[in-house]
């Protein structure tokens, strides 16, 4: 057998050629080998039902391929450099054992469909792992709404004293913003959910190929007809899922934000469990909080995987070898973002405010805004109220910071969270991920 799947006997390699198209492609193969090796399953299944395989064929070829999977689960077998790709491993494995019948397994296939449909089974595994996460901090924001209770804390705007607000708005802030974040991965998720197995290398094969029964056996909720729009979505389809874990990630970024200035002696309104920070290596009295740091910074990694693949993208129709170059930033994004979100869950539960510091913060001018629409409510025209309360900040001073909570009872507002209905927005997303089959 030829050392390449496409190599014509009797030819040589150059050694330097292949180490440079073939890049990291064996160690980003390893993300996607379990998936390469179950849709090569269903696809021999399929040729069984069309007559290319016998059944006898297409039972040897599925046993030798969990043989594979339980192999490169337990480490007896290792994806490595003896291989090109993934997929010239599996080939390779199937006829060492199978002989001429492990050569069948790429009939009706090419590798360009090959890594696309392992592809998508693994965007949408990572999308649902997200739309997870999503929901599981959404969940612990409103845990710790409701514990949190009318606890006042000032809010800001230009970094500036503003307003009384209270720490549950904040929490219902990243409740819903999660949430949102939650229902736009679902809609990734379902976007993504077509099955490109069987458009071969992007014009189809002359065998009456059962795509439903493949697409079935994989789970897609439909089939990706156009085989050359099969070949132009790699790289769009993982630019959609891209965009899910960045939305999430700005909102990390955002929560990991506030906690660096709320855990500074500055503010003192956060303190943060042990597990969540470290010392210094020269100085005794510090504790970082390095896990907070390092969530600020995860956005920009997706980011920039994003651009590789936007600049990537700027090919004609069909498939490029350029698009192998699209594993690398995905696969980094996919690993780093989630390994980002799964960390928020625990961080937002371990999150703890200082009543004794917020209260410290409240001060009397942040009343003003509230004394000038009561003051509006009893016929004063709004300009005319802002200018007065302006020069009258002394006679906020008796104001109490719950009143003015209680006071604020537009929806949404402090005096109003209506967490009920984040609540029955998060029910609804879990209901609506169960039911999409992820």
């Amino acid at each position: 057998m030829p050392d390449f799947l496409w190599q014509k006997p009797g030819t040589h390699v150059d050694e330097r050629i292949m180490r440079f198209m073939a890049g990291a492609d064996v160690e980003l193969d390893r993300h996607l080998f379990l998936y390469d090796i179950r849709a090569s399953r269903v696809h021999s299944a399929g040729l069984a039902r069309i007559g290319v395989l016998s059944e006898a064929e297409a039972n040897a070829i599925c046993a030798e391929l969990d043989r594979l999977a339980l192999g490169f689960q337990d480490g007896t077998f290792v994806l490595d450099q003896r291989y090109e790709d993934g997929h010239s491993a599996i080939e390779a494995w199937l006829t060492e054992r199978l002989g001429e019948v492990g050569k069948k397994v790429h009939t009706g296939r090419s590798r360009n469909d090959q890594v696309l449909v392992a592809s998508r089974l693994l965007l949408r595994d990572s999308l649902a792992t997200l739309v997870d996460l999503c929901e599981q901090t959404a969940a612990a924001c409103l845990e710790q709404a409701h514990a949190c209770g009318d606890t006042p804390m000032p809010g800001y705007t230009h970094l500036q004293r503003a307003v009384v607000s209270s720490v549950a708005t904040w929490f219902a802030a990243f409740a819903e913003s999660f949430v949102d974040n939650g229902e736009l991965a679902l809609s990734s998720a379902r976007w993504i959910d077509a099955n490109p197995l069987g458009t071969a290398a992007g014009f189809g094969v002359n065998l009456p190929l059962d795509r439903a029964y493949a697409t079935s056996e994989l789970g897609f909720s439909r089939i990706q007809l156009n085989p050359i729009y099969a070949q132009n979505s790699r790289g769009k389809f993982e630019l959609q899922a891209l965009t899910a874990v960045a939305q999430a990630l700005l909102d990390v970024r955002r929560y990991a934000w506030d906690l660096s200035l709320f855990t500074t002696a500055e503010f003192g309104f956060v303190s943060l469990p042990d597990a969540f920070t470290t010392g210094s290596s020269i100085m005794p009295n510090k504790r970082n909080p390095d896990l907070v740091e390092l969530l600020r910074a995860s956005y920009p990694t997706v980011q920039g995987a994003m651009t590789e693949l936007q600049s990537l993208l700027s090919l004609p129709s069909g498939y490029h070898r350029d698009l192998q170059n699209t594993k690398g930033p995905l696969i980094r994004a996919l690993v780093h973002g989630l390994d980002a979100m799964a960390l928020m869950p625990d961080l937002v539960r371990g999150t703890q405010f200082v009543a004794e510091r917020l209260e410290a913060a409240t001060e009397p001018s942040m009343h003003a805004t509230d004394r000038a629409i009561e003051m509006t409510a009893s016929g004063v025209p709004f300009r005319e109220a802002y200018r007065r309360v302006r020069e009258e900040y002394d006679d906020l001073a008796a104001r109490s910071a719950a009143d003015s909570i209680a006071a604020r009872v537009s929806p949404g507002a402090p005096g109003d969270l209506q967490l009920a209905i984040l609540q029955g927005r998060l029910e609804q997303l879990r209901q609506a991920q169960k039911e999409a089959g992820l």
